[in-house]
């Protein structure tokens, strides 16, 4: 190509002009604007079927969301030219961001060659020329900047293989990191939020990209390509099927903790899964945890009032775009791989819905249409809806230790496919199980979602860790295509109680040990219950401090047998036994300090009605 501008919109540059090889001649270069384009398959604003032979001093720059793809090339690109794509990241300069590169080192080889983090300066880009930057610059010091971007090499680090903290491997400016891995790097902004533009220049990776993954060992891997890749692809490549677990892990941290000290981090791994259809995604958000030099990890501590939101706020999607890191897990012993290829790549730009940098807002703020093989449609809170064959909802399990509260949020999947046995793309593994947690055990593993064929008469056990005495709450969230007159129960087999979600949340206070076979969902509770039970929706539960008394109000005169008051450290403060029915319970709260209690009101059907008041002298 000659020595000139070439302006790529829609109408002078389509997938029509791609050629087997596409080469750039010494001091020549290509400008890619993707502006006039919309994400599709094999639709891109450079598209190339085989490889790209970039000559010495020639370049090509992906301007405003341009991608290249590239066809059936298994082998990389080859010359010592560059190409240029832009990517965001969470300017927080305490926060790390997982990434992979899309570009190699320059050298002499129709190879992927190693890359080194010595990323390129763009505070230019507001310039008339927006081929223009300069190279960043690294510090040792804690900080960097990000106008003019100078990094920090104190963060820069990969995780190949491994399940301990103190495995990372220190990267700095010059040390390769092989084509396809991933590394970390905070950004290099003083704000807690807002994003930092990043210029990855060099030769683009191309073709087959395999990395070793060890079984029940973590490794930071990535999206390797100047193109979003398809996470349902990559999940069920017939390569990966056996080498690695189908669940995607997405580091989370709270930038808001102003510090570098790992036993102040705060931070979680989301997960994310696709079924092979592409038409049912699973998504689940980062539980926040502190952690120390050993990984250990305990639960986010702040003063009262007001205890630290201990999820996450962001959201993985479909399409993984330029840069984006992430763990996964290995599966085949010693020997396995994990394998990325051009068949996963697609032009999807980031539109905030079905791709995005893994961060809380989007490369452009645009909300264009997504590329047309994606099925999935999504509610206003971000997550997806499930198909009319599936059913699903979450629980969300809220534990108190000490003064911190957080959330383990659960998924369940109901599809006729699903088996007893592992479903690939319909179950999340979890990234670690914390000193008071909720998981499913399967195979000895824990889950943050299984996946059964629904059945009325389903029992599905509930894992349940607790560290110290507290209180305990379990509530039902994001139902979907259930009947209304379905009922969801906890079931506490301990104490025979049958709670239903649906209308109430379960509340209890509960000691510390490992809950294997206490708790479990069911769908039709274990007796039937008759008019005269009891019906927990007809009692009210009030808290009067004028005149300190607590009434459970009983229109309907169901049979209640005791009412019971906890404080939030688990101490039995009231304790009232009933022999006659009554319209109206009436209990003194004169002696109950100020704070937090929960009451539970039990049936003689063992059925229980539990909410929190507030007593206040």
């Amino acid at each position: 190509m000659k020595n000139t501008l070439i302006a790529c919109l829609l109408l002078c540059f389509s997938v029509a002009s791609a050629q087997s090889d596409l080469f750039v001649s010494n001091g020549s270069y290509i400008f890619v604007d993707g502006t006039g384009f919309s994400s599709g398959p094999n639709i891109a604003p450079l598209f190339v079927t085989d490889d790209v032979n970039l000559e010495t001093n020639s370049h090509i720059y992906l301007r405003n969301d341009a991608q290249l793809l590239q066809g059936s090339g298994t082998t990389g690109n080859s010359g010592q030219g560059e190409l240029s794509v832009y990517q965001n990241g969470t300017a927080n300069q305490w926060a790390y961001n997982y990434w992979c590169s899309p570009i190699g080192d320059i050298l002499p080889s129709n190879i992927n060659n190693p890359f080194q983090v010595n990323l390129i300066d763009d505070s230019l880009i507001g310039n008339a020329d927006p081929r223009a930057s300069n190279n960043s610059t690294p510090t040792t010091a804690f900080e960097g900047t990000a106008d003019p971007l100078v990094i920090s090499t104190r963060w820069l680090y990969s995780f190949v293989a491994s399940d301990q903290y103190a495995e990372w491997i220190y990267l700095g400016f010059n040390n390769d990191l092989n084509p396809g891995l991933g590394f970390t790097m905070k950004g290099h902004g003083t704000a807690t939020t807002g994003n930092t533009i990043y210029d990855f220049r060099g030769k683009p990776n191309n073709g087959v990209i395999t990395n070793t993954v060890l079984d029940s060992q973590f490794t930071l891997i990535g999206n390797p390509y100047p193109s979003a890749i398809d996470a349902r692809d990559f999940i069920h490549d017939p390569a990966n099927v056996n080498e690695i677990d189908g669940t995607l892990f997405y580091w989370e941290q709270d930038g808001n903790v102003a510090s570098h000290v790992l036993q102040d981090y705060v931070g979680g791994y989301a997960t994310y899964t696709i079924d092979v259809t592409g038409t049912n995604e699973t998504f689940n958000y980062a539980l926040f945890y502190t952690y120390d030099e050993q990984d250990n990890s305990t639960p986010v501590f702040t003063p009262p009032p007001a205890p630290v939101q201990a999820e996450g706020v962001k959201i993985a999607g479909r399409y993984i775009p330029v840069g984006q890191g992430f763990m996964v897990e290995g599966i085949n012993g010693p020997n396995g791989e994990v394998t990325v290829n051009n068949s996963m790549r697609e032009f999807v730009k980031e539109n905030g819905t079905t791709s995005f940098f893994f961060r809380t807002t989007n490369n452009s703020g645009e909300n264009e249409s997504v590329s047309s093989n994606n099925q999935i449609q999504y509610q206003d809170n971000g997550l997806s809806l499930v198909p009319e064959d599936y059913k699903r909802f979450r629980i969300n399990v809220d534990f108190t230790v000490g003064e911190s509260q957080y959330t383990r949020q659960l998924v369940l999947n109901f599809h006729d496919s699903a088996t007893p046995d592992y479903d690939r793309g319909l179950e999340l593994k979890l990234a670690q199980v914390y000193d008071s947690d909720a998981y499913f055990d399967l195979q000895n593993k824990a889950y943050g979602c299984q996946a059964y064929a629904f059945d009325e008469a389903l029992t599905i056990p509930l894992v349940v860790d607790i560290e110290e005495q507290q209180p305990l709450r379990f509530r039902i969230f994001d139902i979907q295509n259930f009947d209304d007159t379905q009922g969801i129960y906890i079931h506490d087999i301990q104490d025979n109680l049958y709670v239903d979600l649906r209308t109430q949340d379960y509340n209890l206070n509960i000691e510390p040990g490992s809950y294997t076979d206490r708790f479990e969902i069911v769908f039709t509770p274990g007796q039937s219950l008759g008019i005269d039970d009891f019906e927990v929706s007809d009692l009210t539960i009030r808290q009067d401090n004028n005149i300190h008394q607590l009434s459970v109000i009983n229109p309907n005169g169901l049979d209640v047998k005791t009412i019971e008051v906890f404080d939030v450290a688990g101490k039995r403060m009231l304790n009232e036994l009933y022999d006659s029915v009554s319209n109206r319970y009436k209990l003194s709260t004169i002696d109950l300090s100020d704070g937090v209690y929960i009451v539970n009101v039990t049936s003689k059907a063992n059925t229980v009605k539990s909410e929190k008041i507030i007593v206040k002298h």
